[in-house]
């Protein structure tokens, strides 16, 4: 290089430093634009309410009624997969003693329930679909290591559109056929991937196990990531319901309106998918069950055995940004449209003291069960709220994750493992309406000004 133009790593860091700002200060915009034009910031209104911009049968969330004076009232959080109360879901498939992820996967993708037959004739093409090509761990996933297995996925993905003798086909027969072999190769990929990460960078043992085609996905992950490829029932069974949870969650999720967006524009599955994964990957969305986890090892060394009031002081701190990461954020507590209950984090919540009773950890779940209790309370005392707050789904999930004796790096991609399944169903409803390409409204509002030479600027 040029010596003339050559800078030093750290000359280039005060640069980078002093543009960022420069950067930062011009995207500014002024808050009284978003009252003059009507503006609803992150697409919802004054009160938190979603903006209606598309229309979905995929699925449904209720959080509030409507009285006869036209007065929305908030209610328990009810979620319907095609029509159907997500609670009678898991009631049917757990009261038969089976696993109910393909099953709902069947469901969001078709619209109905599957019989015996077609349950088993789909078990049997997502068996056949869960391998990756060949030498493909080798060249894309062992070439590259991350420390991100969200990178992994995205990465993995796009890689994966070499490997489709008809990548850009948008018939709904072919974009099946590629979100099937997606639904079925995430798991492969996420595992994978984490395998490769211990051994390069914690100089852990490479331990690559072949997926069972006669298992179900919840199965296959713990076979894959466990070196002895053993698992409990229980543990099976609950991954599998983690799985089915989080599958689906309304078109307006961030992570499906962008399956929405992106396939709006008539561009692959690969892209679409990948795009949606960079969403998830964010800690407002996917990632936020990780930083519950976090939080809840923080407050156990503070909190465990310490009184209510000892715990509601240190639930304070951490409002007010002065304990664990200093965000103010209580993280598993309230979401964007649930107000009294979150009905995914009531069925978890079912389930998981009889697994921390089999992992010995009892005491840590009457922590979660105090921090549910006392959080909603201090939030409602030092936050002015629109609604109310209550435990999310990851307040539990990712203690459900500790309890499996899963690595939190993978916590997110199971995440995407489950939500792939609804990501499919917003792909095949967007292509399938022949809807027009999204582009919603902004307003500009800066001045217009006159270009300047660049011998006159100053």
């Amino acid at each position: 290089m040029n010596k003339k133009f050559e800078l030093t790593e750290n000359e280039m860091q005060v640069k980078i430093e002093e543009l960022a700002s420069r950067a930062a200060d011009s995207t500014i915009i002024d808050a009284k634009y978003y009252e003059q034009f009507e503006c609803k910031r992150g697409l919802r209104d004054i009160n938190g309410q979603g903006v209606l911009v598309g229309l979905t049968e995929i699925s449904d969330i209720i959080s509030h009624k409507v009285n006869e004076n036209g007065e929305r009232i908030p209610c328990e959080g009810e979620l319907y997969y095609r029509g159907i109360l997500i609670d009678d879901i898991v009631k049917g498939f757990v009261k038969e003693k089976r696993f109910g992820f393909e099953e709902t996967t069947y469901l969001l993708l078709f619209g109905e329930l599957p019989t015996t037959k077609q349950l088993g004739e789909f078990n049997k093409i997502l068996g056949n679909y869960r391998s990756l090509p060949l030498s493909f761990v080798r060249d894309v996933i062992m070439k590259r290591p991350s420390v991100d297995m969200m990178n992994v996925l995205q990465r993995s993905v796009l890689t994966l559109y070499a490997y489709d003798d008809n990548p850009d086909d948008i018939s709904i027969k072919n974009v099946l056929r590629q979100c099937l072999k997606l639904i079925s190769e995430l798991p492969l990929l996420s595992v994978y991937g984490y395998q490769v990460y211990k051994h390069y960078y914690d100089d852990g043992t490479l331990v690559i196990h072949k997926p069972d085609p006669s298992k179900s996905t919840a199965e296959n992950i713990l076979l894959l990531l466990r070196p002895d490829g053993k698992y409990s029932p229980l543990e099976a069974k609950l991954l599998d319901l983690c799985l089915v949870l989080h599958a689906e969650h309304g078109g307006g999720n961030n992570s499906s309106f962008t399956t929405h967006v992106v396939s709006s524009s008539g561009t692959d599955t690969y892209s679409a998918v990948s795009a949606s994964l960079g969403s998830l990957k964010g800690p407002r969305h996917g990632g936020a069950n990780v930083k519950v986890v976090k939080m809840m090892e923080d407050i156990k060394k503070h909190c465990m055995g310490a009184s209510d009031k000892e715990t509601k002081d240190y639930l304070c701190k951490i409002l007010d940004k002065k304990a664990f990461d200093k965000s103010g954020l209580i993280y598993g507590m309230g979401h964007a449209v649930y107000s009294l209950s979150d009905p995914r984090a009531k069925i978890l919540k079912s389930f998981v003291k009889q697994l921390a009773i089999e992992k010995g950890l009892e005491d840590e779940y009457r922590l979660y069960r105090k921090i549910e209790t006392l959080a909603p309370e201090v939030i409602g005392e030092k936050r002015k709220i629109y609604k109310g707050v209550s435990a999310n789904i990851d307040f539990y999930s990712g203690f459900i994750y500790r309890l499996l004796g899963l690595p939190i790096e993978l916590y997110t991609p199971i995440f995407a493992i489950s939500r792939i399944a609804g990501w499919s169903a917003h792909r095949i409803e967007e292509l399938s309406n022949n809807g027009k390409i999204i582009r919603p409204a902004y307003e500009a509002v800066a001045e217009h000004r006159n270009y300047v030479k660049l011998s006159e600027r100053k």
